[in-house]
């Protein structure tokens, strides 16, 4: 089981995201609704992974992955986006700020659990 911190503004895949990695995939999930938030919470929470959208209030997803990365206590923890934006220099963009992968909505929860343990295995927070 890992811990993973989700930031995702919209309620409803907010809570799609948290039943599939919770109920199915048995991970402990924190949950946050926007960038800014994400940046405040991964620091107390110390999290295994952060999965967060692109496109928030009062922070992108950019613009926090960015900003996780300059601190030193949490720079080091994988991040995954999880958006709607598929287009190549959106995925070029998220990985150029530090992202680690990127998911495409909408997805299949058994896809998504599937691609989020691969990532934990990949970086050791999750034994295979």
């Amino acid at each position: 089981m890992a811990r993973i911190l989700i930031a995702e503004d919209e309620r409803d895949i907010r809570e799609l995201i948290e039943i599939v990695l919770t109920h199915i995939a048995r991970h402990e999930v924190i949950k946050a609704t926007n960038g800014a938030e994400v940046v405040e919470l991964a620091p107390q929470v110390m999290p295994d992974l952060i999965v967060m959208d692109v496109r928030m209030p009062r922070m992108t997803g950019y613009e926090a992955c960015a900003a996780l990365k300059q601190i030193e206590a949490v720079k080091d923890i994988p991040v995954v986006f999880l958006s709607a934006k598929g287009q190549e220099s959106e995925i070029d963009t998220g990985l150029q700020v530090g992202a680690d992968d990127y998911i495409l909505k909408p997805f299949a929860p058994d896809e998504l659990v599937k691609r989020i343990n691969e990532i934990l295995q990949r970086f050791g927070k999750l034994s295979a």
